[in-house]
This record gives C-alpha cells, sequence and structure tokens, in this order.
C-alpha cells in the first residue's frame, strides 16, 4: 500500500514578490506551509539581495518548472560607481575603487554592444556547479574559481533613470543564464570604471508580470482570510508560448494513462508552424492541463502527464 503524502492537494502558481532579504528556498517553504501543500518548487532562483517576481509551483504545477526555466525574463537593476565587489554585488569586499563616474549617455551608448547574442562569464558567487560543489561555497571559501564563458542573449537593454552622478537604473529583457552583475560588471568594464549591482528586481518571468505578483503579507491575509485559491495561478500559466491543443475527454483519458493520440492531417498542418526545436504541445480540456506532448508523426506522446486530483 502506497503511503498517503502529507499536505494538500493544492496545484497551481503564486506569482510571489519575492521581499529583499529572503531566499529563495525558505520563499518556498513559507509558500507551501501556508497553503499546506503536498509539493512545491520554484522557476528561477533569486538571491536574498533581489527582489521580485519569483514564481512558485504547487502541486501538479512542479511538473512545469522547467518549461518556465527556460523562459524570458526583465530586470530592473542599479549599478552604483565607484567600487567593485568580489561578488558583484553589494554583499560582497570591495575589489577595487575608481573616480570614474560615467554620465547615462555614455552608458547607453556603452549597453547598446551588449544587445543580442553575447558571451558572458558568471560571477564566482553563483549556483553553478563546480566538481560537485556549489561555485558560490567555493568562492566564500577563498578558492579561485574562473568560469568559461557562456552564449546568452539580451533582448533589450535601456537606461531608465539616474537618481544622482553616482548611480544609473537599467532594464534589459533577457533569455535564460543570463547574469545581472555579470552584466553589470562588464559594462563597468567597457566604460573604463569600477561598479556594482546595487539593486536588483526582477519584473517579469515568462507569463508571470508584476501584474499578477503578490507579497507575503497579501498571501498570509488571503489565507488567513480563507481565500487563498484566489492568489493561485492555474497550471497552464508556466505554459506562454507553447502551443495548446484541446483534446476530448476520451483522448484526455488515454494521454493520462500514457498513451499516444493519433492526430487529424488538418490538425497536425495547424499545429506545426507553432512548434518549438522540442516540438511540445500541451493537451487541454478546458483550462486544465491534461498532459504535455511531443508531436511526432502526426501523434502526441506524453511526456508529462498531470493529475489534476492527486491526492486527494
Amino acid at each position: 500500500m502506497s503511503r498517503r503524502r502529507k499536505g494538500r492537494a493544492v496545484h497551481g502558481w503564486v506569482a510571489l514578490d519575492k521581499p529583499l532579504g529572503l531566499g529563495s528556498t525558505p520563499a518556498v517553504s513559507r509558500v507551501r506551509r501556508l497553503f499546506e501543500a503536498q509539493k512545491a518548487g520554484h522557476a528561477g532562483t533569486l538571491d536574498p539581495l533581489a527582489t521580485g517576481l519569483l514564481p512558485i509551483a504547487l502541486g501538479e504545477a512542479t511538473k512545469t518548472v522547467p518549461f518556465l526555466m527556460d523562459a524570458d525574463k526583465a530586470y530592473l537593476f542599479t549599478v552604483a560607481w565607484g567600487v567593485s565587489t568580489d561578488s558583484l554585488d553589494a554583499e560582497g569586499a570591495q575589489t577595487a575603487r575608481s573616480d570614474v563616474r560615467p554620465a547615462p549617455e555614455q552608458v547607453a551608448r556603452a549597453l547598446a554592444a551588449f544587445v543580442g547574442p553575447i558571451q558572458q562569464i558568471p560571477p564566482a558567487f553563483s549556483a553553478i556547479r563546480v566538481n560537485g560543489e556549489r561555485s558560490y561555497d567555493l568562492a566564500r571559501a577563498g578558492e579561485a574559481v574562473e568560469h568559461q564563458a557562456r552564449p546568452v542573449v539580451i533582448h533589450a537593454a535601456r537606461v531608465s533613470g539616474a537618481p544622482d552622478p553616482n548611480h544609473v537604473e537599467i532594464e534589459i529583457e533577457c533569455g535564460k543564464g543570463t547574469y545581472v552583475r555579470s552584466l553589470a560588471r562588464d559594462l563597468a568594464a567597457a566604460l573604463g570604471a569600477e561598479g556594482h549591482v546595487s539593486a536588483l528586481r526582477r519584473t517579469r518571468v515568462g507569463g508571470f508580470d508584476e501584474a499578477r505578483a503578490v507579497s507575503l503579507a497579501q498571501l498570509e491575509e488571503l489565507v488567513y482570510e480563507g481565500r487563498g485559491s484566489e492568489a493561485l495561478l492555474p497550471v497552464s500559466t508556466a505554459l506562454d508560448g507553447i502551443p495548446a491543443f484541446a483534446v476530448t475527454d476520451e483522448d484526455a483519458f488515454r494521454l493520462r494513462q500514457g498513451r499516444a493520440i493519433v492526430l487529424l492531417p488538418r490538425q497536425v498542418d495547424a499545429l506545426t508552424p507553432r512548434l518549438g526545436e522540442d516540438r511540445t504541445v500541451s493537451a487541454m480540456t478546458g483550462d486544465q492541463v491534461v498532459a504535455l506532448c511531443e508531436m511526432r508523426a502526426g501523434r502526441l506522446n506524453p511526456v508529462r502527464v498531470l493529475h489534476p486530483d492527486a491526492g486527494d
């Protein structure tokens, strides 16, 4: 007899507006406890010094986390001129100083060179694994960590403000794997200056934006009032950009059993232009995700099956 999971079968996403000073893992734990959810996870780590969107998956939504990890993101950040640090943010130890204070116009011109596909070296203080250990653990232990440059894409970047000569505010839209702290480091070097990220806010992750975000205080109040479900977004929210395909109840039953369904030629023709490289299709009944499928040879083959009644 299988053991029953502890907690409630809660399924959906919470677009948490993560506060300053709270790590991503503790944030997930807080939300999971509030909903007494059986399962929880997050899509895209935010450092404790960063604020903004941290999409948290509950229940069957955890099966869609990999799709959101690959989604485009948007950030608003501040570069503080004059000091560079080993962590590339305000938490690290000082490594260099300079009196150079680039004007906003200079920053905008230099920033243009970073838009598009670029090569970027991740920070030593990052979650990348090196011989099985986290890079930030090695860096904090005083070990020299050197990463190879990786290809990333910055879709757009602009100077959005300059509150004083010592700071500049920048907004970017970027693809997966982009490090804002590395961008700030490389931008400062291009301008012959020293600088670090003094504030960082994530404003969008795929189909999640600030308009959908809820703070921990708001979430706690909703749960206390018995209205926690109002903060839950559909599982399909993470599948922005993946073509959806409506299936019958009979086909939904087959997919949930792990069996493929055969498409009509006209259905194949309609879906093919919308497919990405992985040929993923989201099979739906109404607004409910039945399965994430791979379309091959005129068939939808279930890859991840979702069970909305799991745990009940």
